[in-house]
């Protein structure tokens, strides 16, 4: 089991594509170039989840299969030094053959970046979303609340999804300030296409004053028109998933 760390900015995705630079596409490209030099067989990698085209990681899990005698402590270095200098493995663990990244993990948690303010900062732009407008932290501080539960988010999900349901169950929700920055903090044991970005889209129009409906009431609506906007990419990181 791998746990990566990556700025996303310049990959499309975490998922293969063909002729698209993905960070999943990096990690195997390094990985057999150490493990499979002389098979034929090539080694493919398990994630826990896609991220998005722009999206960052702090904590992205990934596992595969491997017979080696390279000591486990030594495979981040030996990894890194394949990696572009944006991806870097910064754990790994020896797991059970019946382990599976996405299928195994109880919780995820995320994390949304915003900067308030009407000058741009050249160390936030690749890492925020830079809100111009003033922002009412106390009200979006109350609203973020009413995400924690079990609901259905289908009023939170970009189209483009063939999920099986909606319901997702949110185990903590909140926004604080950590410097400049505001932090948008959620919990859960899944989420939605674009769901963290929607949710950080529709506090900002709160806390702007554009949206003046309740949170519990959007999301009791089901219905996307009435939660705000899609935020942009730059902002959201997974941080950590839970097994």
């Amino acid at each position: 089991m791998l746990v990566i760390s990556y700025n996303g900015k310049n990959y499309a995705g975490w998922q293969k594509q063909n002729n698209q630079k993905t960070i999943q596409g990096e990690l195997e490209y390094a990985i057999n170039n150490i493990f499979s030099k002389n098979s034929i067989e090539s080694i493919d990698i398990i994630g826990s989840g896609r991220t998005d085209a722009g999206v960052h990681a702090y904590g992205q899990v990934a596992n595969f299969k491997v017979n080696t005698t390279i000591p486990i402590d030594r495979i981040p270095e030996i990894l890194n030094s394949k990696l572009p200098k944006d991806i870097s493995v910064v754990g790994v663990k020896e797991v059970s053959e019946e382990f599976h990244s996405r299928y195994s993990a109880h919780k995820k948690t995320y994390k949304y970046y915003i900067y308030p303010s009407r000058t741009r900062s050249p160390f936030y732009m690749e890492r925020s979303y830079q809100v111009k407008y003033e922002l009412d932290f106390e009200k979006m501080e109350k609203e973020i609340k009413f995400l924690e539960g079990e609901h259905d988010f289908c009023g939170f999900m970009s189209s483009g999804s063939s999920v099986k349901t909606t319901v997702r169950t949110i185990y903590s929700a909140d926004i604080y300030k950590e410097g400049d920055l505001f932090v948008i903090e959620v919990e859960g044991n899944g989420f939605l296409y674009n769901m963290i970005r929607i949710i950080a889209g529709t506090l900002v129009d709160i806390g702007r004053g554009k949206i003046t409906e309740s949170l519990d009431k959007i999301i009791e609506s089901k219905d996307r028109n009435r939660a705000g906007h899609t935020a942009p990419a730059q902002g959201l990181f997974l941080y950590k998933v839970d097994y």
